[in-house]
């Protein structure tokens, strides 16, 4: 079977759910070909998915346009819809045409909905895969425009079209979705392995590492700016170009983002699938970003009560620094019981079941 896998850039939870899944199909599947369509560079996809792929370096989808990782503008926004929905069933229409020159089998999309609408038109089985979709962010930071009804519902109409659309959890509760299919969490759960990264990164193993991770999208904090606090070391993404002996580079050949997360003592991001979930599932206290305009943000705060040490901070007070004393009572915390990572392996199995050809599997329970 040959299988594309549309994942979005708009941020890397969007691999971040999809590549465990990938994995866990490559066992279920002998034999699968996957091309995978994203504007994520391929380095950055290869560093997660295991199997053999082609990479088809194009987007078919944008989702919001945003000033930086937690500001959309809403003007951009608005007029990049309008523009990507004019000539719809001919966008459509080419998609499908795409599809079938390229010989393509079956379609999974997290979370682009062009190339569902395309694989019905072509009569191709498909999935939509995420915690979240762009019908109902687009419904929330748009509704109130006259000439939104009609975009809306195409997109949640592209969304229907599909054979099934998999919900992550935690995620969106996507009450519009009518073939929805509720999933356990997706991570890719690293090893806790200090010895060999304090090696990598030259950092003494008894002191306190502090990692920053926005997600994949530019919001860079004046780490420059904060005092320097005994015993705490900073690890940042490499373009922050910031020279202090209590900072390191998280860009390493050596080392994979899941196991640098399991092995830190804490990390400071804002509301994001991936890096929530993945640090969760490896008891890794987090401190977040105060986002109350992001959908998610409710449902990711009412899972994390339950699964993880987690503490939201203002930004005034992240740009500050000024959150040691909010670690130091996550630190103090009795951990909660670590949530399992089955989705990817649930996701897998309903894949198999209804995308086409594949070994005789039972479907995973399905939670509508």
């Amino acid at each position: 079977m040959h299988l594309l896998v549309d994942i979005s850039a708009h941020g890397l939870g969007h691999l971040a759910q999809t590549a465990p899944v990938l994995n866990a199909l490559r066992a279920l599947v002998p034999g699968l070909r996957l091309t995978v369509r994203s504007a994520i560079p391929h380095a950055h996809l290869a560093r997660r998915i295991a199997a053999d792929f082609a990479h088809v370096p194009e987007a078919r989808d944008f989702g919001l346009v945003m000033h930086n990782a937690v500001d959309v503008d809403l003007a951009a926004t608005a007029q990049r819809y309008r523009d990507f929905h004019a000539g719809w069933p001919q966008k459509v229409a080419a998609e499908a045409d795409w599809l079938l020159r390229h010989r393509v089998d079956a379609v999974l999309s997290n979370v682009a909905y062009l190339p569902l609408a395309a694989a019905a038109a072509a009569r191709l089985p498909a999935a939509g895969l995420c915690s979240l979709n762009w019908a109902d962010l687009f419904a929330h930071y748009l509704s109130d425009q006259p000439w939104a009804p009609g975009i809306h519902a195409q997109i949640l109409a592209a969304y229907n079209s599909a054979t099934g659309f998999l919900r992550v959890t935690p995620g969106l509760p996507m009450a519009g979705f009518e073939r929805r299919h509720d999933i356990a969490p997706i991570a890719s759960v690293g090893r806790r392995d200090r010895p060999r990264i304090s090696k990598i990164l030259n950092l003494d193993e008894s002191e306190r590492w502090l990692l920053l991770a926005m997600g994949g999208m530019e919001f860079r904090l004046p780490l420059e700016d904060w005092p320097r606090t005994p015993g705490i070391n900073w690890l940042v993404p490499g373009e922050w170009g910031i020279s202090r002996d209590d900072v390191r580079s998280i860009e390493n050949a050596g080392l994979s983002f899941p196991d640098l997360l399991a092995s830190v003592d804490a990390v400071i991001t804002k509301p994001g699938y991936g890096t929530f979930v993945e640090a969760a599932c490896s008891g890794i206290p987090i401190l977040y970003l105060q986002r109350d305009d992001w959908p998610e943000t409710p449902h990711f705060a009412t899972w994390l009560a339950s699964h993880a040490r987690a503490e939201r901070l203002a930004r005034e007070q992240l740009l500050a620094g000024n959150f040691l004393n909010a670690l130091h009572r996550l630190w103090s915390a009795p951990p909660p019981p670590l949530p399992k990572a089955a989705g990817a392996e649930q996701a897998a199995r309903w894949l198999t079941a209804h995308l086409g050809p594949a070994p005789a599997v039972a479907a995973a329970p399905q939670n509508d």
